[in-house]
């Protein structure tokens, strides 16, 4: 399964579930993202050719996020651009979510353990605004 989440016409967030599967080859992000999802499924004896990539000049204005789910819960929480909470999900075991527009917070619900994969360079406190999470109170899971 696949949820995009969006807000006033932006993608936020793409979440592909642990049961996703499809034979062959299906990319989530357009081409104009910086950073690149897709999904890959083939049978034994499948070739991929070999390769090795071009260096090319690339312009990143926005850092986006992939999350791989390995053990555990994280809730996820969406903002907006400006930093208003707008909803919840909850990402277990098998998950993967790419982090593409707005801002986002998480609580983790049970041990954790994940792969975060991102453009850097990292540019520490030049690269996030850091603000306040939504109160508990305030929080709306969406269950899919």
């Amino acid at each position: 399964m696949i949820e995009n989440i969006t807000h006033n016409n932006k993608q936020l967030a793409i979440i592909i579930r642990k049961d996703y599967k499809k034979d062959g080859v299906k990319f989530f992000t357009p081409n104009d993202y910086s950073q690149q999802l897709a999904y890959m499924s083939h049978k034994r004896g499948h070739k991929i050719d070999a390769h090795t990539h071009n260096k090319v000049r690339r312009s990143v204005h926005f850092t986006q996020e992939v999350l791989v789910i390995r053990k555990g819960k994280l809730r996820v929480d969406f903002y907006d651009s400006e930093q208003n909470y707008l909803e919840s999900r909850i990402l277990e075991e098998g998950d993967v979510i790419l982090l593409a527009d707005g801002g986002h917070g998480f609580e983790v619900i049970e041990d954790l353990e994940m792969i975060e994969i991102k453009q850097g360079p990292y540019l520490g406190d030049e690269d996030k605004t850091r603000f306040k999470h939504a109160e508990p109170k305030d929080i709306n899971i969406v269950h899919e």
